[in-house]
């Protein structure tokens, strides 16, 4: 896609026409089906100022794409380290003028789900290192598994640390969230209870809940960099340093657990009943049951606590 570099999609499709012909073309041949005729001395215009296109004796011919669309990538590249480099002097000219700030300017309160939603992604796209978050069950304003703005970050290598309360693994659809989420590069570990939902941008910028309750709510408190968001970040760090880290594939001697089995064993340890993981992993609690009883076996266990200790030892989840 060449948008990146500034051309439309009717520039585009036009420069990709001339691209697989072999020489110049007559300007009364060049035709697209998907194109009007007069469309075509317009954007031919606009491709021969971007120097993409050449004309001579009333004929057009491309230029050289790794020439021309070349300068057209320096010049971007060019383009986006100059703002770059504006944003770091804005950041540093806003972080001098707020040095002075009230506690209405480190605290703002966003209404309405759809403002949350788009503060919750925007608090995202800013993120350049690191992102913490807490994941709290039936979330309601972005859903679980709904985060579009999460593999967007992620592909500019921002780390996603995650905290899940218990009660997520119980949901229908966590485990293929969780699994979609650790393939994609994700840290996930589970405490008992998440004290409450938030994500947190760096050191920068937090958002949480406005209302009491775990859960998301049309209203939220998005915190500024100050002694208020350090706390966050302090009990952010303290809850998951007690979080129990999950994995996909833990490996075991002789080979690798089944898929199921690592899917009962990471709600076993989790501290889901043998019921609960029979409702999230769509199985009868007879199967759950066997399945354990076979890890214990392959463990050389009798117990469940034993199984715990086993799989922690040999590195299984």
């Amino acid at each position: 896609m060449l948008s990146a570099l500034g051309l439309s999609a009717d520039e585009e499709r036009l420069y990709r026409f001339l691209v697989a012909r072999p020489g110049p073309v007559p300007a009364a041949q060049l035709a697209l089906p998907d194109l009007p005729a007069a469309a075509v001395p317009v954007l031919l215009g606009s491709l021969t100022e971007r120097g993409l296109v050449i004309f001579q004796d009333g004929e057009y011919a491309m230029a050289p794409p790794a020439v021309a669309l070349g300068a057209l990538l320096r010049r971007r590249r060019d383009d986006l380290r100059s703002a770059e480099l504006e944003l770091v002097a804005l950041a540093e000219e806003h972080r001098l003028a707020t040095l002075g700030r009230t506690a209405g300017d480190v605290i703002e309160v966003i209404s309405g789900a759809d403002a949350v939603r788009h503060r919750f992604a925007q608090i995202q796209h800013a993120a350049r290192e690191e992102i913490r978050s807490m994941v709290v069950p039936y979330a309601t304003v972005v859903p679980p598994g709904e985060n579009e703005a999460e593999p967007v970050t992620m592909a500019r290598g921002v780390r996603y640390r995650v905290i899940i309360d218990r009660e997520f693994l119980e949901m229908p659809s966590a485990h293929a969230i969780l699994t979609q989420a650790l393939e994609e590069g994700e840290d996930v570990r589970v405490v008992d209870r998440v004290p409450i939902k938030m994500i947190i941008a760096d050191r920068q910028l937090g958002m949480l809940p406005l209302t009491d309750g775990r859960t998301t709510a049309p209203a939220s408190v998005l915190v500024h960099a100050s002694g208020i968001l350090d706390a966050l970040i302090a009990l952010y760090d303290e809850v998951w340093e007690r979080g129990r880290p999950l994995r996909l594939t833990p490996a075991v001697e002789g080979g690798e657990l089944e898929e199921l089995d690592v899917r009962v064993l990471t709600l076993l340890l989790a501290g889901l009943t043998d019921h609960a993981i029979a409702s999230s992993l769509d199985l009868s609690a007879r199967t759950v049951q066997r399945r354990i009883r076979g890890l214990m076996d392959l463990a050389g266990v009798t117990t469940r606590v034993q199984l715990g200790w086993h799989a922690a030892r040999k590195d299984w989840i």
